[in-house]
């Protein structure tokens, strides 16, 4: 039984969820679009380059958690996940994980995305674990925060480490699958790290180290 580690947005989505959700709020108009799309865009982008200031996008991410009602934001998370999420996962997801789920691994999405986005899709995907970004929660709601570290490039491996000690989990027989750059030091700590739809920095990474690199797409 080995441990089995997903990156969510891009390699179990055909997509990024923590974009499409921003980019839904503006559809509503939930936030404004004229401010918010063009962030977005630019953490986004900021994100592909390998650049982005993960404590600048989070406090503007996590802002809208923090101005709506807990009962509207879960029935826009509820509409999100039905209407922008059903058609983004990628066609080789679930094949993936039902082998690892058939050979008695612990399967677990680790993600930047925050748990409030991710944890219906994860469970969605039949995953019984998340380790993502925790969004904080005030006397009234989601106060705007997260708990440090961010589960982002070196963060990833912290929040793993805690998970791993809770969990009384070893290292050993560890896969990792991602499609990132910002998820190298991921990838490098598991012994058996897989390149998945990879951008290019992460295709020329996974090639000079001999890592396969598949396709669920």
């Amino acid at each position: 039984m080995a441990l089995i580690l997903f990156d969510l947005d891009n390699t179990l989505l055909a997509d990024d969820s923590d974009y499409l959700w921003g980019q839904y709020l503006c559809d509503l108009g939930v936030v404004d679009r004229e401010d918010y799309e063009i962030r977005n865009q630019l953490f986004y982008k900021d994100y592909l380059s390998g650049n982005m200031d993960i404590h600048a996008f989070l406090s503007f991410a996590l802002a809208p958690l923090k101005q709506l009602p807990l009962p509207k934001l879960l029935s826009l998370r509820a509409d999100f996940v039905a209407t922008q999420i059903d058609s983004i996962i990628a066609p080789g997801a679930a094949g993936l994980i039902e082998k690892h789920r058939n050979r008695g691994d612990t399967l677990v999405v680790i993600t930047a995305t925050n748990r409030f986005i991710t944890a219906p899709i994860v469970s969605k995907l039949g995953i019984p674990h998340l380790i993502a970004t925790e969004p904080t929660i005030g006397a009234t709601g989601f106060d705007g925060d997260y708990q440090p570290p961010a589960c982002f490039q070196a963060g990833k491996l912290e929040r793993l480490s805690i998970w791993l000690k809770t969990y009384r989990i070893k290292q050993e027989g560890s896969y990792a699958y991602s499609d990132s750059h910002n998820d190298l030091a991921l990838l490098e700590w598991a012994d058996f790290p897989h390149a998945v739809d990879p951008d290019e920095k992460l295709k020329t990474a996974a090639i000079n180290r001999k890592w396969p690199v598949i396709s669920l797409r």
